[in-house]
């Protein structure tokens, strides 16, 4: 037999195995069952928004992450396809887009649109057509044959298929009408190209004309807008695939009610925004319809 001390021992031993174990599971269950960390929302951004407004972009997040009580992601990429294809394998939560991205994700991957920003009043925009102020002579597209344009981007509705499309009206061949072509990868630098004579004209989204025009007035003072389009449904937020319908109605609230919010206000008045509202995809047949005529749809 054991002696009473060590006895005493195996006991306090015992105790100390069962106490431990049942801590252990306590912790457990409530681990199991504590609320779990929100995930964050994952959005978009393209040149829609100039990345060198830094400030801007973190404030918005700040404030979006405020009113939705989640954390929130802005993920910026250079180009369209790289937001079109992170869209398309689920990747991020919604984008704010250009109107063919919208077009294309709408087309190809039935997503939706989740709000339209409202600018001077109206949730449209247009296209400008530019060229170096020193040029007087130039009034339409059609006079800058055999000349050096700039392009957007490849997945750019004002940047690349709006000059495509009009030369495919009058007849002529995108491909060889230019001398040559290139692409910036953004509206601002379409805008930088032609005020420094790289590019004899370039067609550009007016809101970030419009918006350079008085933040960067020495800038836009360097080119000459000789041809404006149609208005058509302004750039929006698209939803993507994995967006709740409850977030989705949330995010949507957020983004409608910022106009009648004093910081939200103040943001909108930063992008050069009036608001935004929930957006019509009417608005946007006939950037489809012209997609179509081109053969990009």
């Amino acid at each position: 037999m054991l002696p009473l001390r060590n006895k005493l021992a195996v006991a306090a031993r015992v105790r100390r195995v069962w106490t431990s174990g049942w801590v252990m599971a306590v912790l457990i269950l409530i681990a199991c069952h504590a609320p779990a960390e929100p995930t964050p929302l994952r959005i978009g951004l393209t040149p829609i928004i100039a990345y060198d407004q830094v400030a801007l972009i973190e404030d918005l997040r700040k404030y979006l992450a405020a009113k939705l009580g989640r954390p929130v992601e802005m993920i910026r990429r250079d180009s369209y396809r790289q937001a079109i294809d992170l869209l398309a394998n689920d990747q991020l939560d919604c984008a704010w887009v250009s109107v063919y991205p919208y077009v294309y994700v709408r087309y190809n991957y039935n997503l939706r649109l989740l709000a339209t920003p409202v600018y001077r009043g109206k949730p449209f925009f247009r296209g400008y057509l530019i060229v170096p102020a020193e040029d007087s002579a130039t009034t339409s597209l059609l006079q800058l044959q055999g000349r050096i344009f700039a392009y957007a981007d490849p997945y750019s509705f004002t940047g690349y298929l709006l000059p495509r499309f009009e030369l495919h009206q009058a007849g002529k061949d995108a491909t060889s009408f230019f001398a040559k072509t290139f692409f910036t990868k953004g509206h601002k630098r379409v805008v930088q190209a032609v005020a420094a004579g790289l590019a004899d004209g370039g067609f550009v989204d007016s809101y970030i004309w419009d918006t350079l025009a008085v933040t960067e007035p020495q800038l836009t003072a360097k080119t000459r807008v000789v041809e404006m389009s149609s208005l058509h449904g302004f750039p929006p937020l698209v939803a993507g695939r994995k967006l709740k319908d409850r977030d989705f109605a949330q995010v949507r609230r957020v983004l409608i009610d910022m106009a009648a919010d004093s910081e939200g206000q103040q943001l909108l008045k930063r992008m050069s925004l009036d608001g935004f509202v929930a957006g019509d995809p009417k608005w946007y047949e006939e950037a489809a319809r012209m997609m179509r005529a081109v053969g990009d749809i």
